[in-house]
């Protein structure tokens, strides 16, 4: 809000307009921006916050931020009380108090020690911004992020650009379409920077650490924290922060964030750790950088991620076993930078809208879209893929994303040196009666347990597969209660070794059929606390109020 209005204010005076009038219009942009954004808690605040510092400008008043924060706060707090339970009001309020009351002593302190006074300020404004809200955090997701600081700093430079430029497209597109795509393409750098900046953040290993959640670990860590600021003021524990911090980029890095030895030698197939979702690579011979790809996950980052990490730039088919989006979310990342030769799907297209998404990136990529049956082989040298089913194609209405969906998954198997493989996509109980009672030969040594290890898995599937390894593509504290307990038990009760996504990252298989080698790797997508994390008290948030909460499809 501080940059629009900034910006506004600076255009208003190179027109030479009074000071009334600047005020007026300012104040324009401001609840336009709000109408714009729409009105959510922060950007509530913001907006009253703003509207106080123009009265201000108006009336000629000192200006000052924190009894302009106060009266927004209580203002706000007295038209709407809900909004003192909602986390992103919280955190807005947090952040704004940290900036203009440790902020401008932090600096302060930074250029008394000889510190230029933009470094001091690039410093001092995300730590202060990051100290007083990782409390919330805390409570909220149970985690302490390791790298905020680092990038927000990284990526204020661009945030002033990428506004300014995304309000004035949005402004133009009312008026002229070629005008707000020209101004969106100059907003493009500064928006790909932000991007960049947090898919590359979250991709470091073990961004975060864990931390006791709800009111009582938030309140501790503001204890902490409150306790290391003082004594931070006292030079000899300064040093030695500064001595152990060193000490910890020594010997930490090296040794817990650069795991030595991935991707494994001779790999024949990696899950990988994509959230709550399905992303797997099956080595296809001909390069080591040649593998075919069977679902993508949710998100484009995280499979983009795991297949750079295993060297992957050449895709003969990408297979996606059907249109959720937790299967789907990723296509871009696969199909971005590399040679994909072919994007496969089952009989069933729905629900349609995953549909027209798949083929409108799969034309724009110029990768055909190819139709995958029961009873269709594909071989390479390495790796012989066979479609066992959908045996049937279920029903589905054009609105259906629930089982139906998930019973017609291709499902796929398939013969690597380390063994046989089979892959269920997200098959529940009809889909598993149909292919018993088609009589497949469901034998596997790996199985990628169906539907994220959801408690609709049949014994007689499970029995007829007898794999000696199960993979379970999860995300760590999931809302489904993925994997369900009773499954794994009777997994390993039959003598399975079981490898989770969440718990292990990226799991590798190599080695022979007949002594296959297993090797999980930690992603970032499984560190303690990322998306998807359950409240450590076992309920929904306290703070999203009922009616709010929407299931996604799959």
């Amino acid at each position: 809000m501080a940059i629009l209005c900034g910006a506004v204010l600076w255009l208003l005076r190179l027109l030479r307009l009074g000071p009334r009038a600047s005020v007026v219009l300012t104040g324009v942009a401001l609840v336009g921006f709000v109408v714009l954004a729409r009105p959510s808690p922060s950007v509530l605040r913001a907006a009253v916050m703003g509207a106080i510092a123009l009265l201000a400008l108006l009336v000629g008043r000192r200006r000052s931020a924190v009894p302009a924060l106060a009266v927004a706060v209580l203002g706000l707090l007295l038209v709407d009380p809900e909004l003192g339970v909602e986390p992103g009001f919280a955190l807005s309020v947090l952040a704004t108090a940290g900036l203009v009351v440790l902020a401008p002593r932090w600096a302060a302190a930074l250029r008394r020690r000889r510190v230029p006074a933009g470094v001091a300020e690039a410093i001092t404004v995300p730590a202060a911004a990051h100290v007083v809200t990782a409390p919330v955090v805390a409570a909220l997701a149970g985690n302490i992020s390791l790298v905020a600081i680092v990038a927000n700093l990284l990526a204020a430079p661009a945030v002033a650009p990428a506004t300014v430029l995304g309000v004035l497209a949005a402004a133009f597109a009312t008026v002229h379409a070629g005008a707000a795509e020209l101004v969106v393409r100059l907003a493009g750098p500064a928006v790909q920077w932000l991007v960049t900046v947090g898919d590359r953040a979250a991709a470091i290993p073990n961004a975060t650490v864990g931390w006791p959640g709800g009111a009582g670990g938030g309140l501790l860590l503001a204890a902490v924290t409150a306790a290391g600021l003082g004594l931070m003021r006292l030079h000899r524990v300064r040093t030695l922060a500064a001595a152990g911090c060193l000490g910890a980029l020594l010997v930490l890095v090296p040794t817990r964030f650069a795991p030595p030895g991935w991707p494994v030698g001779g790999w024949a197939m990696v899950a990988c750790d994509v959230g709550q979702g399905d992303a797997l690579v099956l080595a296809a011979g001909g390069g080591a950088d040649r593998a075919v790809v069977v679902d993508t996950g949710p998100d484009p980052g995280p499979v983009a991620g795991c297949l750079d990490r295993l060297g992957v730039r050449r895709v003969p088919v990408l297979v996606l076993s059907h249109l959720h989006a937790d299967h789907i979310g990723g296509l871009a990342g696969v199909l971005a930078g590399r040679s994909v030769g072919a994007v496969a799907i089952g009989p069933l297209r729905a629900p349609p809208w995953a549909y027209d998404q798949v083929r409108r990136l799969t034309t724009r990529a110029g990768v055909p879209l190819v139709d995958l049956r029961a009873g269709q082989r594909l071989s390479w040298p390495a790796l012989t893929i066979e479609v066992l089913g959908p045996a049937s194609t279920p029903d589905a209405s054009p609105t259906d994303d629930g089982t139906p969906v998930n019973d017609a998954s291709l499902v796929l198997r398939a013969q690597t040196p380390a063994g046989r493989v089979l892959l269920t996509g997200d098959i529940e109980l009809a889909g598993q009666a149909a292919l018993l009672a088609a009589g497949a030969d469901l034998s596997a040594d790996v199985l990628k347990l169906p539907h994220h290890g959801s408690r609709f898995s049949s014994p007689r599937f499970l029995a007829a597969v007898r794999p000696r390894l199960a993979i379970v593509s999860v995300g760590s504290g999931n809302r489904y209660g993925h994997p369900n307990g009773e499954v794994l038990d009777a997994l390993r009760g039959a003598g399975a070794k079981v490898m989770r996504t969440d718990e292990h990252g990226d799991v590798a298989v190599a080695g022979t059929r007949d002594v296959p080698l297993v090797i999980g790797r930690r992603s970032p997508v499984s560190a303690p606390g990322r998306r998807g994390r359950r409240p450590p008290w076992g309920r929904p948030w306290p703070w999203v109020r009922p009616g709010r909460r929407r299931r996604p499809a799959s």
